[in-house]
């Protein structure tokens, strides 16, 4: 996965840790001089059949090309990536890569990504919605195209905000969707039950397990408050994204309301961190679960909603508005309290690339 959270949330590890990159101090050519004389690595590359790159987007074409040639000095081949197996998965429209000056690093400009001679699979059957006037508005939305059809949805979806309605609210910083739940949690009038997570492993990985996994280090509720699944459920009673009322709390259990009155019993589960080989380093236990009021875009990556607020006026990242809209099942579940042309960002490059694949 290209981040820690993902990782985790995935059951896998990160590109960086796998391809032994870390934080490429010094840069490809020094990273490339350190990692091919780490044997432990090396090994690794040469006995994977395959990776699978969840978010490719937010993996920089320095990274992409470093891994690229590590993974032919290790099988000692010179197809490209040693003859691996590699899928690359993400949407190039939403969250770019972290590039710290310049211009933005989008692996699809890098020659490993050419070189790499990938079929592109385009996916159209979207799995959260099915109302076609929104997938409309997604579409010109994603490619940054503020069309009449745009503007007249989203002025139809301007509201004075309300305080009281469930609604979630989306915040583009965490510090704005933090405050915003102890805010509504503290207006309950119920006993408050802290639910501390376990750690399990050493102390340095628990540090970055803790860094990067969706549970709180202390699960903070009441009866009578809102929350959220964080993981998608086996036996599909419920998806990332999924909110409901806490109804009850015991040690064992907490037993959740969902939409229909539909009550279900909720256990402890495990989120866990592995190392570059595949092992578990370090793990934590609590319910999968946090207040439901508010999170912030970047989080809401990968969930699925049914309502939310969310102002649309100061955003500064490609894809953002993107993101925040199109985790919706359907356009009347959006709230808007503000909108600007402005924070709909595109990045010409990616424009210019997606062209080039319907060419």
């Amino acid at each position: 996965a290209s981040t820690g959270a993902a990782a985790v949330l995935l059951g896998g590890r990160t590109f960086h840790s796998f391809f032994g990159l870390g934080i490429m101090e010094g840069g490809k050519a020094a990273t490339l001089d350190r990692v091919i004389n780490d044997r432990r690595v090396m090994k690794r590359l040469k006995d994977v059949e395959g990776i699978v790159i969840d978010e490719i987007s937010m993996i920089p074409a320095a990274a992409l090309e470093t891994a690229e040639e590590l993974a032919r000095h290790a099988r000692e081949s010179s197809l490209p990536w040693g003859g691996l197996r590699v899928i690359v998965v993400g949407d190039f429209a939403q969250l770019p890569p972290v590039t710290r000056s310049g211009p933005r690093d989008w692996s699809f400009l890098s020659s490993t990504w050419e070189n790499s001679g990938f079929q592109v699979v385009e996916l159209t059957h979207n799995q959260r919605t099915w109302d076609r006037e929104f997938l409309d508005v997604l579409a010109d939305v994603r490619t940054g195209v503020v069309s009449e059809r745009v503007r007249e949805f989203l002025e139809s979806r301007v509201r004075e905000h309300d305080e009281m309605d469930e609604g979630l609210r989306l915040f583009p910083r965490r510090d704005q969707s933090e405050t915003f739940n102890q805010t509504k949690l503290g207006q309950i009038n119920e006993t408050e039950v802290r639910i501390p997570s376990i750690y399990l492993g050493e102390a340095k990985f628990i540090e970055a397990l803790k860094k990067n996994s969706p549970l709180p280090a202390e699960l903070v509720i009441k009866v009578g408050c809102k929350v959220m699944f964080l993981q998608n459920d086996p036996q599909k009673r419920w998806v990332n994204g999924t909110r409901g009322t806490v109804v009850e709390i015991t040690p064992d259990k907490i037993t959740v309301e969902k939409g229909s009155w539909r009550h279900v019993t909720v256990e402890k589960t495990r989120f866990a961190l592995q190392n570059a080989d595949g092992n578990v380093v370090a793990s934590m236990i609590n319910f999968p679960l946090n207040l439901a009021y508010a999170t912030t875009i970047h989080k809401s990556q990968g969930a699925t909603l049914d309502e939310i607020w969310v102002d649309l006026s100061r955003l500064w990242e490609p894809g953002q508005a993107y993101v925040a809209r199109s985790r919706l099942r359907n356009g009347e579940g959006l709230k808007l309290l503000e909108w600007n042309t402005r924070s709909f960002i595109t990045d010409p490059q990616v424009t210019r690339f997606y062209d080039t694949l319907k060419g």
